[in-house]
């Protein structure tokens, strides 16, 4: 595979995922899309237990990059919470209903993009109860 360029999209993603980790967010991936799609470099995608978890990691993630002088172009779904979507341009994230995630499978529809690993996967399970 050729190198990549760098994208200003994955400091992005990767404090996402940070940021919802912070809020206990559950199975949180992120998917490299450069190559695959022109729509964005990468996609974040996260589960919340419930719509208020669900709106809670939104509202943290979005505040949390907002912090860092980041703001989203658009949101959906925030209001209902079963499926929020945060838009950055060079990176969107996705945080789901699980019984959504599940419908949509969007690791699935996009598994020609490469996964990202997270410096903390290494430690994700410890302490895990």
């Amino acid at each position: 595979m050729a190198d990549r360029l760098p994208s200003p999209g994955e400091p992005i993603a990767r404090q996402a995922a940070a940021l919802a980790r912070d809020l206990k967010a559950q199975d949180v991936v992120v998917l490299d899309l450069r190559g695959v799609t022109d729509m964005t470099d990468y996609f974040v995608i996260a589960s919340g237990t419930s719509d208020t978890h669900v709106r809670s990691i939104a509202e943290h993630v979005q505040a949390g990059l907002k912090a860092g002088g980041v703001s989203t172009s658009m949101t959906e779904g925030l209001t209902q919470g079963r499926w929020a979507l945060l838009d950055y341009a060079d990176c969107v994230v996705h945080v789901f209903h699980p019984a959504l995630r599940q419908f949509y499978q969007l690791e699935r529809l996009w598994s020609d993009a490469a996964p990202v690993p997270l410096e903390t996967d290494a430690f994700s399970g410890a302490g895990a109860r």
